[in-house]
């Protein structure tokens, strides 16, 4: 993307006000907007390149052109819009309007818009602007980073978020910016072939209402779970705080769930982690928001799947952690061969602990006693 402004296009009067020459007072009120004879689109233009000033002695020039463009006077910009913008200059001005519908609704009818700019504004914009973006399914299709913006952003809403995807799986689109892509785009192939329920559920309200849920149901990781064990059956169950939330995120369909698991709090994630559904699990453990208090809960559990285990141990910057490994050689849900790999890692005494446990596999009980072994004959 090319933001800066061409100033040999501008007229005589407006590169004039850019010359350094030029008095300070002329170029500051510039700065602020302010300039008669100048055409609205010629103006917003020497405002954007005022605000890419660099030099120490043009501070507070470039101070005063950006509070300008951060709060444009509406004749200013309604006027620019009207008129010709030059290439760059709405790459500049667009993303600090992504909240403001009544604006992008003529930014994004620009044709001076570039598309990388629209990914900006899909990534931040306010549910009515994410609303306006996805309405233009022939740029999603041509810039497909639009869509995952837009899927990734919290502000859309989940029937938004919803068309968009499916637009990228009926044309064949890959969309790698979204972690659990490929496990979301099976989801609503399934939806689709799917027979119509006959009381479909409001989407986007119920994702709402589960969101209010989540934001009030908070988890530290690092010091508790959504889970405990339980002592009579010795099966994890959802501690009683975090019930309500379960119950709400029960009730989303597949492709919520999975979106869920990648907008989410990590109060969603250690409970979506555990869905019986392994797309919704895999993509709670895809999560770019995931933190390693996360993973290091996620991967002591006895009830998560086989499939999250080996995602977590196949992601290099997880198994760098020591306690992530113990728990995977520790966990018997953990495939052997990734287990085996990793109690390579494990400390002597700890090593002697596992070869003696009954919480592990045979196989890999025997591991460590052979690993012990090899240690001994070693030293």
């Amino acid at each position: 993307m090319e933001p800066l402004v061409d100033a040999d296009s501008l007229s005589p009067i407006a590169r004039k006000i850019l010359d350094r020459s030029s008095p300070a007072p002329l170029r500051t009120m510039a700065a602020k907007g302010i300039a008669p004879g100048v055409r609205p689109a010629e103006l917003l233009a020497v405002v954007v390149l005022l605000s890419q000033l660099t030099e120490p002695e043009d501070a507070a020039l470039q101070a005063t052109a950006m509070a300008t463009l951060d709060k444009l006077p509406a004749p200013l910009l309604n006027g620019a819009l009207a008129g010709d913008l030059l290439p760059g200059v709405l790459d500049i001005v667009a993303p600090r309007y992504a909240r403001d519908a009544a604006a992008m609704e003529k930014i994004l009818a620009n044709p001076a818009l570039g598309s990388e700019t629209v990914a900006v504004i899909a990534g931040m914009g306010s549910e009515a602007v994410c609303e306006l973006v996805a309405t233009n399914e022939q740029r999603l299709l041509a810039f497909p980073e639009i869509i995952e913006k837009l899927y990734m952003n919290k502000s859309a809403r989940m029937s938004t978020a919803d068309r968009c995807l499916e637009l990228a799986v009926r044309n064949k689109i890959e969309l790698p910016g979204i972690p659990a892509y490929k496990e979301a785009a099976i989801a609503i192939g399934q939806e689709l072939i799917a027979e119509p329920s006959p009381e479909p559920t409001p989407d986007d309200l119920h994702f709402a209402e589960t969101e209010v849920v989540a934001q009030n149901t908070i988890v530290d990781a690092s010091v508790e779970d959504t889970h405990r064990i339980d002592e009579e059956t010795g099966d994890e169950v959802v501690e009683d705080r975090f019930k309500p939330l379960d119950q709400k995120l029960e009730q989303m369909t597949v492709s919520q769930k999975i979106r869920r698991a990648m907008i989410g709090t990590a109060s969603d994630r250690l409970l979506l982690v555990r869905d019986k559904n392994r797309l919704v699990a895999q993509a709670a453990v895809k999560s770019p928001a995931i933190q390693e208090n996360e993973i290091v809960r996620i991967s002591s559990s006895r009830n998560v799947s086989e499939d999250v285990l080996r995602t977590i141990a196949l992601d290099r910057q997880w198994v760098r952690s020591y306690q992530v490994k113990l728990n995977l050689v520790q966990n018997p849900r953990t495939p052997f061969a990734f287990a085996a790999k990793l109690i390579v890692h494990v400390r002597e005494h700890e090593l002697k602990a596992i070869s003696r446990s009954k919480n592990v596999t045979g196989a890999v009980a025997q591991a460590a006693r052979q690993q012990l072994q090899k240690r001994t004959v070693s030293k």
